[in-house]
């Protein structure tokens, strides 16, 4: 079961990697749930293999009406099959995915299977490359539950009611907090792996988009365990904590030095990302600016949403 918005380029990737899947084709349904209101995507849809051999059905919704939520839930109630795979359309997942996804349900019944993510090993020069650039790395299990590869009984997607329309985001995560409630387990199958795009963005993309994050404080709310997940309880990422840190530090540091060390623990974690050798040392400087950009953004936008949601989460 697929979730798309206007990417028919990455949709093609992903529909071509499951029409090589090993399984038998009267074995594999693909769902593809959009808003796409470009021709490129529906003309995908129609003409693609998979659909021309009737194993492609395609559910659209005006663009921009829905989220990613209610074309999760319209897929897997269309689809006839008794075990649900969900993944994006911006991964592309080997040719054993499916058949390893039913041995793995197979092997636990009742349960749910959440495979690995990787970032996928033909664009790594991209996420070298562009500063900015957003990949997802799964390793299983995690209690976030992340739906770019995970499998479902629909038996327990029904007991549950699937997924609630309601969260913005994380509506992954407080799928399987229910789903677990009701005595299922979240089972970790490392082999059963996808592999997520890299997508390049500018730092006015990127800052653009972390206004999603609002309704992180909604799940916690909902699910309070999770806040043993979470740094401090309170922090969403220990980044967050660091830079409020940073930030007094530096407040401070007007009328007491040292108070600026309180800094360091912000800049240390900034400057991993690019290796320490000289290159990448550099490359980490010449970034700081845009990654205290992204955190304190990040760190606002969780701020409105504990305010406009009555907890906190930042």
């Amino acid at each position: 079961m697929v979730s798309s918005h206007d990417r028919p380029v990455r949709l093609r990737w992903l529909l071509n990697a499951l029409a090589e899947q090993t399984v038998a084709p009267e074995d594999l349904e693909v769902i593809v749930a959009h808003d796409a209101g470009a021709s490129e995507t529906q003309h995908l849809l129609a003409e693609h293999p998979l659909a021309l051999t009737g194993h492609l059905r395609a559910l659209a919704f005006a663009p921009g009406s829905v989220g990613p939520s209610a074309k999760r839930d319209a897929g897997w109630r269309a689809a006839r099959a008794p075990l649900i795979l969900f993944t994006d359309d911006d991964c592309r997942p080997p040719p054993d995915w499916v058949a390893r996804a039913r041995a793995a349900a197979r092997a636990h019944p009742g349960n749910i299977i959440q495979g690995a993510t990787r970032s996928d090993p033909d664009e790594a020069d991209v996420l070298r490359g562009a500063p900015w650039a957003h990949t997802v790395i799964v390793e299983p299990p995690t209690v976030w539950a992340q739906t770019c590869n995970i499998v479902y009984p629909r038996e327990l997607l029904e007991r549950i009611d699937g997924f609630d329309h309601a969260l913005g985001v994380g509506e992954d995560t407080d799928l399987a907090r229910r789903a677990i409630r009701t005595g299922a387990q979240l089972v970790a199958d490392p082999e059963l792996l996808t592999y997520h795009a890299v997508l390049p963005a500018g730092l006015p993309g990127a800052l653009r988009s972390l206004g999603r994050w609002g309704d992180m404080a909604l799940l916690i709310k909902r699910h309070p365990d999770l806040r043993r997940h979470v740094f401090a309880g309170i922090w969403w990422k220990a980044e967050h904590a660091a830079l409020a840190a940073a930030v007094t530090g530096t407040v401070l540091g007007r009328r007491q030095r040292r108070s600026a060390l309180l800094a360091v623990p912000w800049v240390a974690m900034a400057m991993r990302h690019r290796g320490y050798g000289p290159r990448g040392l550099l490359r980490s400087l010449s970034e700081l600016p845009g990654r205290a950009a992204i955190d304190a953004v990040e760190t606002a936008v969780l701020a409105a949403g504990s305010v406009r949601h009555r907890t906190v989460l930042l």
